[in-house]
């Protein structure tokens, strides 16, 4: 187990110090899970519903024993455009669920032959690159969002963006107590209130309070139950677009794994074990589909905020996802959480995803991994320029992108590449 951990994943904080690093998880994954539905044109609070309980559903698969948070999962983007302009949100739905039910195929797969050969197929020299790619692949999107407003450079928000960097880079490193624990939390309620005062001083309109006032205290999710909304209907199109995507997600699922082998010191892939992720993974799917919700799989900005603080606690995950369900049902909670302005979660996002990236630097210098090899060179070097500049395979309807194609060329490359130069 490491050293640097201040709670290991078995181990529950008291009650005020989980309510804010619960929050703090439910901040860092906020703004991409709602961003999806928003995108396909999904109401975002049935996507808030369907990642907490897909949170805890997982949690329960894998007995708590892997800090794994879900959310709403980008890899499924354009077939969802494509499906809701064609079939509608009742094709989505089962496209989702047969996607949860390739995950049950593998895991079942995985469970018979064991995970011996995961060693064989992802060490290090192709487990830290991929990981640098989890996090750096990320980066123009942080970088965007602290840049840009509406498509255009915007000084105000680089101002912004650096100041609530700062601030969480200062809590981090010289907080004390709660401060130090939750730098992610008091970084973003710091750059929130940051640019409050800047909107006032300047007379911009920095945060928008609109939603926030139409928004009623209590609503309920648009929940779309396939079967009961639309009886019993095949959608061919949706099955053959969306469950072969599974085994892209799969692969994004093995490298966060990978992460959190390496920030823990554990090793999840045999404890609790693969075919208990990917099934706690795949019944989190099927849960986001029978709900009519997109997607989901795990996160790297929880996964990020977990390297940041050092605090696995399965605890705080649940504590997350209770908080996203309840705030599923609170209209004026959910609209202040869209409130923030993305300059502030693009600071925070720098922090998360460099993060991330370090912690694949971190395997390749613990492994001492010899770069004077040409096959290790080589190895790493196309992981990180095919995975950050976004390679995509596309070949009818599927898209193999950026990371998942990545591991893929690297896990190829390890296999046929000799030992000896």
């Amino acid at each position: 187990m490491s050293q640097e951990l201040k709670l290991d994943v078995q181990e529950r904080p008291r009650f005020g110090m989980l309510l804010g690093l619960s929050f703090q998880h439910l901040f860092a994954m906020f703004g991409s899970t709602v961003l999806v539905p928003i995108l396909v044109g999904i109401d975002p609070a049935v996507a808030l519903l369907s990642c907490g309980l897909g949170t805890l559903v997982h949690l329960s698969v894998t007995k708590y024993k892997i800090p794994a948070y879900m959310g709403s999962s980008f890899a499924y983007i354009g077939a969802m455009q494509t499906l809701m302009k064609t079939d509608g949100i009742a094709a989505v739905a089962q496209g989702a669920i047969t996607g949860g039910l390739v995950y049950f195929i593998v895991a079942l797969v995985i469970k018979w032959i064991g995970n011996s050969w995961i060693n064989r197929i992802l060490p290090p020299v192709v487990v830290g690159p991929i990981v640098m790619v989890i996090g750096l692949s990320l980066a123009s999107s942080a970088v965007s969002d602290v840049m840009t407003k509406d498509g255009h450079y915007h000084l105000t928000y680089v101002f912004i963006g650096l100041i609530t960097l700062f601030a969480v880079v200062l809590f981090n490193v010289y907080g004390k107590g709660m401060f130090g624990l939750m730098p992610i939390l008091f970084g973003l309620i710091f750059g929130y209130l940051f640019a409050l005062l800047i909107g006032l001083l300047t007379g911009q309109e920095i945060v928008h309070f609109t939603g926030v006032f139409k928004a009623s205290w209590i609503q309920i999710p648009t929940i779309h139950l396939p079967i009961l909304n639309d009886g019993f209907k095949l959608y061919p199109s949706a099955i053959l677009t969306m469950a072969p995507i599974a085994f892209v997600t799969m692969t994004e699922h093995f490298g966060h794994i990978m992460v959190l082998n390496s920030l823990t010191g554990r090793d999840f892939f045999k404890e609790p074990g693969l075919d208990k992720t990917l099934t706690g993974d795949g019944l989190a799917q099927v849960v986001a589909g029978i709900l009519g919700a997109p997607p989901v799989t795990s996160y790297g900005e929880n996964i990020g905020v977990m390297a940041l603080n050092k605090i696995f606690s399965v605890y705080v995950i649940a504590g997350a996802a209770l908080l996203a369900v309840l705030m599923s049902f609170i209209g004026k909670i959910s609209a202040l959480l869209q409130s923030i302005p993305t300059p502030v979660i693009g600071g925070i996002s720098i922090a998360l995803f460099g993060v991330i990236a370090s912690s694949g630097l971190k395997i390749l210098i613990e492994d001492k991994t010899d770069f004077d090899n040409k096959k290790n060179l080589l190895i790493a070097s196309i992981i990180l320029v095919s995975g950050i500049g976004g390679l995509t395979l596309q070949i009818q309807g599927l898209q193999i992108t950026g990371v998942a194609f990545s591991t893929l060329l690297g896990i190829i490359l390890y296999q046929i590449l000799p030992e000896k130069d």
